[in-house]
């Protein structure tokens, strides 16, 4: 189950189970779609993976229990701001090649 972080793990923009900025990669760090497309390059800077749109929750219970009341978005704040000089370096290395042949 997703933990829907609730900010960006770089600029720590809010970003609430509904929001459609969210993007996630395959470990779920989680960023704002600003960081992902301008600081971060679409690299993610923990694993070199790349990013997708992070699924929205349901808000109501439109079937079988499966909705944001009962599986609840966690508050646990990941803020760990990218070291711009480690991530250009990474991306000089990765940026060529497609995020699925990574």
């Amino acid at each position: 189950m997703l933990e829907l972080r609730p900010t960006c793990e770089h600029c720590n923009k809010p970003l609430p189970p509904a929001s459609t900025a969210a993007r996630i990669c395959s470990f779920e760090c989680t960023f704002c779609h600003g960081c992902v497309e301008g600081v971060l390059q679409g690299v993610c800077p923990n694993c070199g993976g790349g990013f997708v749109p992070r699924p929205v929750r349901p808000a109501h219970d439109w079937k079988n229990g499966n909705f944001l009341g009962r599986y609840p978005a966690t508050g646990k704040v990941t803020h760990k701001p990218v070291d711009a000089l480690a991530h250009r370096e990474l991306v000089g290395r990765l940026a060529a090649m497609a995020p699925h042949e990574r």
